[in-house]
Formats: structure tokens, C-alpha cells, sequence
């Protein structure tokens, strides 16, 4: 076992530890008294990657009765949260047992990389038939519906990417695509008169018009492009930035800590939030392609997917290029259940990866 632990793929962990440092030392500055926190649960996460090590998941992972199964749990906890979870910040995501919350959806997310790349690994070569694309968006579906009920139109966003991206390269002919990228028109506007709030709405027609309501609904981006401004070359320093520490800057743990970390440590230090990101979806993507399996691959095209939809969302948000939909940059952002849904995606590739002959 000794032996498993010392092939752990370091080009991808490092990246990882310089993120997971950069983010404790975000926390300790813009929201020490959740620091704890956040230590609590990168230690959880550190573990699931050791645990990767002595696991081999394969066997498990191929087994239909398990994907059917964490699927269907997936779907009941996402059921259970919509009847009994109490109302945080305008949502019911979370489910709260104690003093621990849970963010269903996270979990939704790892499920449909896993669902997703068990269905494609079969029928890779036989995606043009409809029934390979309805059944997988049937998956989709039952996951998105109660996603958007809550209503999380962030991780809705993702699920939809995850799968779009999914079936871009499963190989669909371009007719299949033009088809698919009709009906997501389509159903974005069935979207948006069935399942936006009013301030999600609100949200979306911000990114339009900058310059509007800027105490109000453009206030948070304009704040978070302030911050970015601010920081110069090499930043504020430690507990000297003013829209962070004096509260200007909302939300500076989670979808703006972008912005905290180049208000407090300038270009330099978004630089290496972004040279640490960059390197580990290439170290994925550089696993993936020497997997040996299709499920292997698979599911480092579905982690690379989330990552980059989550990356994406987040930093086009702090930027005012995408609307605020609250994703947290995964590894960086405060919140447990995304930190442990992201070390879970990267246990899984370790696992694989240490017991392929590559």
C-alpha cells in the first residue's frame, strides 16, 4: 500500500495544495472566524485522496446496480431538500442536520460525472442512435428540474454544461448538435418564465446594463471590480484590503474570493491562483488521454467540465462578464460540500490512474 501512496500523481496534487493554501490564508484573512472551518474540511479532502491510494473504485464504478444507485440517491436527497430544507439566502439547498450543512446539489454534480461517463463508456460508438442521447438526458433532467425547483440556477448552469460538453465529445454529428443547441434555446426560454425568480432575472439583465441600479442589483460586481482595480502589481498585503476588510466586497469568501485574493496580493497572486488552475485541468486532461479505459477518460473529461464551468462562472462574475450566479471556484471558494465534492472527483482519477499501466 506504501507503494500506491508514493505513485500519487504530484503534478496534479501540487496545484491542489498551492490552491487549498491559498484559500486558507484567503479565509484567515477576509473571514477568520470560518477558517476552522474550511481547515476541517481540506483535511477530509487531503484524506479522501490518501484513501484513493488503498481503493481501487473501478469494480464499483462499472457496477450498474451502484451508478443506478447513488443516482436515485441523489434524486431523494435532492427531493428531501426541496420539503424539509429551511430557506438560506433565497434558496432550499441545503440540507442541515446540526451543525453541519449540506449542499445537495454538489453531490448531484459528482453523481451525473459518474452516471455520465458509466452510460458513454458503452455506447461510445453508438451515439447516434436517439435512445443514447434521451436516456442520458432523461439523467440530466430529473436532477435539473429539482435543482432549479430549489432554486440553484448556478448549479442548474452546470449540470446542463456537463452534459452539452458530454455529448460534444461523445463523437455527435453536427445536425445532432444544431438540434441540441435548438432545444437548449428552447428550453431556456421555457426557463425563464417557469423557474427564474424575479431576482435571478434581475441578475441576468445586470450583466446588460452595468451602469444600472449600482447600490442594488449591479452593486456586488461593481464592488468586486473595485477590489480587482485596486490591487496593483503586487496587492494591499495581508488584512489590507479596503473593499474586503471594511465589508464593501460581498460574499469575499465565496463567489468574490477572486477578487479578495488580487485586492490583498495584486496580479501576482491571481496570477498563481490562475497558473495553479491551469496546470491541474492540463495534468487531468494529460491522465485522461493515457487512461486506458473509456470510463477512465470519461470521467476526467466530466471533472474537467465542472472545474471549468465553476472557474468560469466564478471569475466571469468577479469580472462582470457573467452574471452573478453564486459558484464557488472549486479548491479556492469557503464551503464544505463543494470542497468535498471536488476532492471525491479527484480521489477518483488518483484511484483509477494509480492501478492503469500508463
Amino acid at each position: 500500500m506504501i507503494t500506491y501512496l508514493k505513485k500519487l500523481d504530484i503534478a496534479l496534487l501540487l496545484p491542489i495544495g498551492i490552491l487549498s493554501f491559498i484559500s486558507l490564508v484567503t479565509i484567515a484573512s477576509v473571514a477568520s472566524n470560518l477558517l476552522v472551518q474550511q481547515l476541517i474540511s481540506f483535511i477530509l479532502g487531503w484524506l479522501i485522496i490518501v484513501a484513493a491510494a488503498f481503493f481501487d473504485v473501478r469494480p464499483i464504478f462499472k457496477q450498474r446496480f451502484f451508478v443506478m444507485g447513488i443516482y436515485f440517491l441523489a434524486v431523494l436527497l435532492l427531493l428531501l431538500t426541496l420539503l424539509f430544507a429551511p430557506t438560506i439566502r433565497h434558496t432550499k439547498s441545503w440540507i442541515v442536520i446540526g451543525p453541519i450543512q449540506f449542499q445537495t446539489s454538489e453531490f448531484a454534480k459528482l453523481v451525473l460525472v459518474i452516471t455520465l461517463a458509466y452510460f458513454f463508456a458503452k455506447r461510445h460508438l453508438a451515439i447516434a442512435y436517439a435512445k443514447n442521447i434521451l436516456i442520458p438526458l432523461a439523467y440530466l433532467s430529473a436532477l435539473l428540474i429539482l435543482i432549479l425547483k430549489q432554486p440553484d440556477l448556478g448549479s442548474g448552469l452546470i449540470l446542463i454544461g456537463l452534459f452539452i460538453g458530454f455529448l460534444f465529445f461523445s463523437g455527435l454529428r453536427p445536425q445532432h448538435i444544431a438540434i441540441g443547441l435548438a432545444l437548449a434555446l428552447f428550453f431556456s426560454f421555457w426557463a425563464w418564465g417557469n423557474f427564474l425568480k424575479p431576482y435571478q432575472k434581475e441578475r441576468i439583465e445586470a450583466l446588460f446594463y452595468p451602469d444600472r441600479d449600482p447600490l442594488g442589483i449591479n452593486y456586488n460586481t461593481i464592488q468586486s471590480k473595485i477590489a480587482i482595480g485596486s490591487g496593483g502589481f503586487f496587492g494591499k498585503g495581508f488584512g489590507q484590503g479596503t473593499q474586503v476588510q471594511l465589508k464593501f466586497l460581498p460574499e469575499a469568501q465565496t463567489d468574490f474570493i477572486f477578487s479578495a485574493i488580487v485586492e490583498e496580493w495584486g496580479l501576482v497572486g491571481g496570477l498563481l491562483v490562475l497558473g495553479s488552475f491551469m496546470a491541474m485541468m492540463f495534468r487531468i486532461a494529460f491522465i485522461g488521454i493515457a487512461m486506458p479505459d473509456n470510463f477512465g477518460k470519461l470521467v476526467c473529461l466530466g471533472t474537467m467540465i465542472v472545474f471549468m464551468l465553476h472557474f468560469t462562472f466564478n471569475i466571469g462574475s468577479s469580472l462582470g462578464l457573467l452574471p452573478v450566479v453564486g459558484v464557488p471556484f472549486n479548491f479556492l471558494s469557503y464551503g464544505g460540500s463543494n470542497l468535498i465534492m471536488s476532492f471525491l472527483l479527484i480521489g477518483i482519477i488518483e484511484s483509477i490512474a494509480l492501478r492503469s499501466n500508463f
